[in-house]
This record gives C-alpha cells, sequence and structure tokens, in this order.
C-alpha cells in the first residue's frame, strides 16, 4: 500500500517507505522480467549461498547494475562465475528498500563469453609462462635478516600505511626506503617500471615489497601489464608482491619471489620478527652462559689439582729421591745378579750331554737285545734241538716233500748233534697232499 498524505497546502509529502514501495511496484510492472548482458565485477559469494556481483556494460559505458543471486538461483549454476566473465542474466529490477538502492534480482545467468580483460589476462598468463617468467626454479629465497626494506606503492593508499604499520609493530629495526608511484590508471604501468628499476639502480635494500590495496580486475589491472610483469621477473632484488585481498591473484604475483594475500602479509613475510628474534637471542645467551660455566667449573677442578700437586715440592723430591735411589740399586745389583744366573744356567745345562749319552746308549742296547732275541728265535739248530730233523738230497738240497722221494732213494737227515745217512724204503703220501 502506498502511503502519503495530504499537506495543509493540499500538495502531496511521500514518506520514504511509500516513495519507495511505489518506485518498486513501477519498476516491476514495467520490467517484470528482462535479459541483460555484461561484464561481472567483484563477484563474492557469502556464506548463505547467495552471490552478489556488479554487472558492468561490456561496451566500455560508465554504467553498472548492482545484481543479487540468491542461493536457489546460485545452485542451478553449471559454471563458477568469476571477475571479468560476459554474462547473460534473466530476472527482474527491484529496489533495496533499506537503501533505496536500485539491484537486478538474477533468476538465471548464462555465460556470454570471456570478458575482455579477463581474456587478455589468462592470453598473457599463458605467453609468460611458456616464456618461463613463472617457473619456480627461478624463484629466489627473501634475505633472513634485512636491514632495509623497499616499498613500491602509492603514498596516498592504505596499502603503505599497512605495510609500515606491520614493520613497526613486528621489526622496528628495519628501515623503509619508499620508491612511490601510482598503483591504478594508465600512468600507473610505466611509473611502477621506472620505481622497479630506480630500486635496483641504487641497491639500497635488501628486499622489495610491490604492494597494493584490493579492488576489481580493473582496477589492478597495472600489476597484469606485461612491461610491471617481466620488470619483477627481472629484478635483481628480491620481489615480495602483496595486490588486492587473498582472493586477488595478478601477473605480477607469479612472477614475484613470493606473493603474499594482502599488503600487510608482505611486511610480515619479509621480516621476522623482533620479538621471536630476541627470544631466540636470549635462547643462544643462556645456552652460552650454560656452556661458558661449565667449561670455568672444568678448568676450576683442574687448577685446584693442579695446586694440590704443586702445593708440597719436598713430595715430589721426595718420590723422585726414592726412585733414584730404586734405580741405582737395581743398576748396582745388575752385573753380579746376570753372572749368577748365568752359572745357574750352565749348572742347569752342564749334566745334560752325559744323560742324553746314556740314554741314548740304553736305548740301543734295548734295541740290539731285542734284535738278537728276534735272531735267536729263527735259529734252526734251536728247532733241532727240540727232536726234528732236517733231510737233504746229499748235495745241501732241502727235501719238503714226499712226492720228490722214490724208494731207494738216499737222503741225509741233520739232527742237533750231527746227521746220518738214510734209504728211503717207501713213500706214503698224506691223504690232504
Amino acid at each position: 500500500m502506498i502511503e502519503g498524505r495530504e499537506a495543509a497546502s493540499n500538495r502531496r509529502v511521500w514518506g520514504v517507505a511509500g516513495l519507495v514501495e511505489a518506485v518498486a511496484q513501477s519498476l516491476a510492472e514495467r520490467f517484470s522480467v528482462v535479459v541483460v548482458g555484461g561484464e561481472i565485477v567483484g563477484f563474492t559469494r557469502a556464506a548463505s549461498g547467495h552471490c552478489y556481483f556488479t554487472l558492468k556494460d561490456a561496451d566500455g559505458l560508465a554504467a553498472s547494475l548492482r545484481c543479487a543471486m540468491f542461493r536457489r538461483a546460485a545452485a542451478m549454476l553449471d559454471f563458477s562465475p568469476a571477475d571479468g566473465a560476459l554474462v547473460e542474466l534473466r530476472g527482474r529490477v527491484a529496489v533495496y528498500e533499506p537503501r533505496g538502492e536500485l539491484q537486478f534480482v538474477v533468476e538465471a545467468m548464462r555465460r556470454a563469453g570471456a570478458g575482455t580483460l579477463y581474456e587478455q589476462f589468462l592470453k598473457l598468463r599463458a605467453r609468460l609462462a611458456a616464456e618461463g617468467l613463472f617457473d619456480e626454479d627461478a624463484k629466489r629465497p627473501l634475505p633472513a635478516h634485512p636491514r632495509r626494506i623497499g616499498v613500491i606503492t602509492s603514498t596516498a593508499g592504505a596499502a603503505l600505511h599497512d605495510v609500515l604499520t606491520a614493520l613497526a609493530r613486528r621489526a622496528p629495526q628495519v628501515e623503509v626506503v619508499v620508491y612511490p608511484s601510482p598503483v591504478q590508471g594508465a600512468d600507473s604501468p610505466p611509473a611502477l617500471v621506472n620505481a622497479l628499476r630506480l630500486a635496483n639502480e641504487r641497491a639500497e635494500v635488501d628486499v622489495l615489497l610491490l604492494v597494493r590495496g584490493g579492488g576489481s580486475l580493473e582496477d589492478l589491472w597495472a600489476f597484469n601489464d606485461e612491461r610491471v610483469v617481466r620488470a619483477v621477473a627481472m629484478s635483481s632484488l628480491p620481489v615480495v608482491c602483496g595486490v588486492g585481498h587473498e582472493i586477488d591473484v595478478t601477473l605480477c604475483d607469479l612472477a614475484a619471489d613470493l606473493r603474499a594475500p594482502t599488503p600487510t602479509a608482505a611486511a610480515e613475510l619479509a621480516a621476522p620478527s623482533r620479538e621471536a628474534l630476541l627470544q631466540q637471542l636470549a635462547s643462544l645467551e643462556r645456552s652460552l652462559l650454560r656452556c661458558l660455566d661449565h667449561r670455568l667449573q672444568t678448568t676450576a677442578q683442574r687448577l685446584d689439582r693442579l695446586a694440590l700437586r704443586l702445593s708440597r715440592p719436598s713430595d715430589a723430591l721426595a718420590r723422585q729421591r726414592r726412585l733414584l735411589d730404586l734405580l741405582a740399586q737395581r743398576a748396582a745389583a745388575a752385573p753380579g745378579r746376570r753372572v749368577e744366573l748365568q752359572r745357574q744356567r750352565l749348572d742347569h745345562l752342564a749334566p745334560r750331554p752325559g744323560r742324553a749319552l746314556a740314554d741314548t746308549l740304553r736305548r740301543q742296547t734295548a734295541r740290539l737285545d731285542a734284535l738278537q732275541a728276534r735272531l735267536q728265535a729263527l735259529d734252526p739248530q734251536h728247532v733241532l734241538a727240540r727232536g726234528y730233523a732236517w733231510l737233504d738230497d746229499g748235495q745241501g738240497g732241502a727235501i719238503t716233500s714226499v712226492h720228490t722221494l722214490l724208494p731207494g732213494h738216499e737222503v741225509r737227515a741233520v739232527l742237533a748233534d750231527g746227521s746220518a745217512d738214510l734209504r728211503v724204503l717207501g713213500v706214503l703220501p698224506s691223504p690232504q697232499g
């Protein structure tokens, strides 16, 4: 319901809510469902799932429209919207009554091609990446303890204030050199290149911070300029790039030695905390004092031992005197002792030849006795003495078989005490023979 009241002069005076509601109704009647095309700028997605962004004219005209896309419609998207994308929106024009602002409530969105700036960004990134400007192998480490830090940014922006505040809080001992340069607009790329060149020529700082606050893709475009990107990659000084917010990524971020999500983070990454350094120094001091105290204690104990040894020189002299006396006694007794030892050795060795000869004689005698006994055991005379007789053929040949005898043969029988001639009367062979 549109509220109004008649003034005393019969002029109608609208209430704010009534006027806004009337305008909203008029727009709803005039533009119930429309399709509008343009380029997305400042796209954000809230935790609730609603999406908010600005749609600017794709033809470069200075016109923009605030847009809201609620969670139900956003859930039906088949792509992820991003800054610079050209899209076509279907929805209705409305008024956001709490602020009386015109907005477009999006019911559907489809792609209409990539935005001009974003398309340039993608093409340039691919070309520079192919040249190796973004290679990780080319990144250099930052100095651990910089004495002086250079900052390239606008002196009128909040980024410089954030960097100086962070360094004053974190590392007040570090000096800061500012190389001023515009960071937005057509004049900013050559100015940024000149600032980088000047910092490298002076070589008065240990590391460079290239920083700027947040903004749209168009606002940050100077940090996507090819001249600036190449100047960052060719810098002889390490470069930390902190442009925009955490979601913003520029080509300078990719070319720098280190990317920081914000200007404040760039300052924190470039300079170590003074408090942390002081704690580290305090810890090293305690460790050094402990080592020194241990060394002093050890040395003091050694000195005490040496002092005890030096407190009575007479004891040392007495020990040396006793040692000399003992050595003198040994030296005096040494010749007589040696002679006595040699005499005892000769006395011990003297009986050895006689004993050895006697032992050899006994062994040889025993051996001869054994051989004589064996020889006597084999003597034929001893066999004949036991009642045996030895027969031969009269010519000294021994008869060992009855087969060599014939009746009538004459043989000789040799006995222990003589011999006898015999005649064979007959031959009777043994049955086993």
